[in-house]
């Protein structure tokens, strides 16, 4: 038997699903990015992980069925009130999947809550659509403040220039584009932006003294 399992404000109210959905698809994948390279051809660089999604479809019950895990469930009535206000609330639920071998216990956002009905019995049925919520570290500036900059480096990958950049950069041994366009905009894909300024041709590494215009 696999529980299904919603959570708000840290386990204060639980919601565990009457009828488990018959089957749950946990989508995930990397953020890569493919340049192309005149002489290499294709380059895959490979990015951050992506955000979880989880589609969950059921009902809520009116009285117990023959699929029903449990008795003294709230009604649905009760059920939809609680999902709307969590999400309406603008904080993450959790969610947890447990079986004898499956286990997950995801920190999510309710991305979309759709109900609808059906000819019979009053059940409800529902579909909830789940995003992966990632909760920002709590570091903390010399001011006691929250470095909103450093941790969007951290989890993006690029945060707003912080500093004048000048205009001319005379290259040293081992620079490429990628690397002077990451250390002066923090986004190495802009490469290709400096590539075309300087009429270069595509040169996995730059010639030493080389004058650019950033």
């Amino acid at each position: 038997m696999i529980e299904y399992w919603l959570t708000f404000n840290n386990g204060a109210e639980k919601l565990r699903l009457p009828v488990p959905p018959r089957e749950f698809e946990m989508s995930t994948g990397l953020n890569n990015t493919t340049v192309n390279n005149s002489e290499i051809g294709e380059i895959n660089l490979i990015g951050k992980p992506r955000l979880k999604t989880v589609t969950l479809s059921s009902y809520f019950p009116v009285r117990p069925d023959a699929l029903c895990q449990y008795t003294g469930f709230p009604t649905p009535a009760a059920c939809l009130d609680m999902i709307r206000r969590w999400r309406e609330s603008g904080k993450p639920i959790r969610l947890l999947i447990v079986g004898e071998s499956l286990k997950v216990n995801e920190a999510m956002s309710i991305e979309s809550f759709q109900v609808s009905q059906k000819p019979g019995p009053q059940d409800i049925y529902f579909t909830l659509e789940l995003k992966e919520y990632r909760f920002l570290p709590p570091e903390l500036d010399g001011n006691g403040t929250t470095d909103a900059l450093a941790l969007l480096q951290e989890y993006t990958g690029t945060r707003p220039v912080e500093r004048t950049v000048p205009s001319i950069y005379i290259t040293k041994p081992g620079d490429t584009l990628w690397a002077i366009a990451r250390r002066f905009y923090h986004n190495a894909l802009r490469a290709e932006e400096l590539r075309r300024r300087n009429a270069l041709p595509d040169e996995l590494v730059l010639p030493e003294g080389k004058a650019l215009m950033l």
